[in-house]
């Protein structure tokens, strides 16, 4: 509980703070927010009982489901829940929510129509980045390696254009993280735990985002790269080659969709030294090889192709650092404020179970992504928005409710509802 109670004055203190900021006439580019972009506007319809009605079949036969359903059945139906809630969350707000977000010349599907073929969007795709160039991208495509509007390029190539489909792709990418997350825990810590985390993954309040922001499916990308590199470490020296192979590749393809993963290298680095007795010395160095052969893969075949990630990554910052957006928000209110975005998207079970931390092997996991997100932090150029931003990060918290205490476990999963909600209805969220 205190960890929750000090959440709580985080949020509520940094939404003071940056009140009395846009008072003394601080731009924060929060849309009237103070700590998520979006203001407050109360919107109460009917549609709100899509989600209620979600949270509560998933509040009262979830944790029943996730001990009794077959490891499989439990990966599938956590994903296909997982994106249930989120399209019931963003549907309350509105029958258009879920393209809304995407409909916007600041977004990936309003470049794809430039892109006259990959290999030439690939070498001439750092020549955009910077926004007075002759043709600059527009910002969250700037913001990213090519990789991201790639998938969207791909999407309509095969047929599947239109913001619908580039919504759904969206949503299953945010979605199929749950899984992977699993996968993840269960790798480390047991099937047990990853059992009894389930249902907080589904209903955590990271869903409003993950309806729809190319975010999700970043860290859809790139949580199944880590699930891959955890179930090779835990296979063994002897074993697990593929998978620890397979997920370099994805952890690379996931550096190619948002310079924000190289902090999270941390994750992928914890999830195989957690196994260093049994792997030994040499084992934790095979797996990690291997891994970082995938990656360099990636990063060959793109350089190859023309595109230069560290030229990316500079440029990328040049950018940001140029906009209005960047040197209008403060640094000093933003260590804090995207802090507490971060702690609203991961949610009061999350919150309270990171404070109930002990000393087992699942633990290191989520410490590590605590750090990457720290990190990601003080390097200054993420200003607002980790409610999207750090999907990739927050979807790996609520599995800290392993920690909490069984008697109370259902209240707080019933809070990270409700806490989805409340947002949702009285936030008009960008996203």
């Amino acid at each position: 509980m205190a960890g929750f109670l000090v959440a709580v004055v985080l949020v509520g203190g940094t939404a003071l703070a940056g009140r009395e900021l846009a008072r003394d006439g601080v731009v924060l580019h929060l849309l009237g927010g103070y700590v998520l972009r979006g203001g407050w506007d109360p919107l109460l319809a009917p549609r709100v009982l899509l989600p209620v009605v979600v949270a509560v079949v998933v509040v009262l036969w979830g944790p029943t489901a996730a001990r009794r359903a077959g490891w499989r059945a439990l990966l599938v139906g956590s994903a296909v829940v997982t994106a249930v809630w989120a399209v019931a969350l963003a549907l309350a707000s509105g029958w258009g929510r879920l393209t809304e977000p995407l409909d916007s010349v600041y977004e990936y599907p309003y470049d794809v129509g430039r892109v006259a073929g990959i290999g030439e969007l690939l070498r001439t795709f750092n020549d955009s980045v910077l926004a007075d160039s002759a043709d600059p991208w527009t910002t969250h495509v700037a913001g990213h390696p090519p990789a991201a509007l790639l998938a969207f390029v791909l999407l309509e190539r095969v047929g599947l254009g239109g913001l619908g489909w580039a919504a759904a792709m969206c949503v299953a990418g945010g979605a199929l993280a749950v899984p992977a997350v699993l996968v993840t825990v269960r790798a480390v810590a047991g099937e047990g735990t990853a059992r009894t985390v389930a249902p907080f993954l589904v209903l955590a309040p990271t869903a409003l985002w993950v309806a729809t922001s190319a975010d999700a499916l970043f860290a859809g990308v790139f949580a199944w790269g880590v699930a891959l590199l955890a179930a090779a470490a835990a296979r063994g020296a002897g074993g697990g080659a593929g998978r620890a192979l397979g997920g370099g590749l994805l952890l690379g393809l996931a550096l190619h969709m948002s310079f924000g993963m190289t902090s999270l290298g941390l994750l992928a680095l914890a999830v195989v030294v957690v196994h260093r007795r049994r792997l030994g010395r040499s084992g934790v160095v095979r797996v990690l090889a291997l891994a970082a052969a995938g990656v360099l893969v990636v990063f060959a075949v793109f350089a190859a192709s023309g595109y230069g990630w560290f030229e990316g990554l500079s440029l990328t910052a040049e950018r940001v650092r140029s906009g209005p957006s960047y040197a209008n928000r403060p640094l000093a209110f933003f260590l804090f404020a995207n802090v507490a975005a971060a702690t609203v998207a991961a949610g009061p079970a999350a919150v309270a179970g990171l404070a109930c931390l002990r000393r087992t092997r699942l633990a290191l996991p989520l410490l590590a992504v605590l750090v990457a997100l720290l990190v990601s932090d003080v390097t200054g150029l993420v200003r607002g928005e980790t409610e999207r931003i750090w999907l990739p990060f927050t979807v790996w918290l609520p599995a800290a409710a392993a920690f909490l205490p069984v008697r109370g476990a259902r209240l707080w999963l019933v809070l990270s509802a409700v806490t989805a909600i409340a947002v949702e209805v009285l936030v008009r969220t960008e996203w």
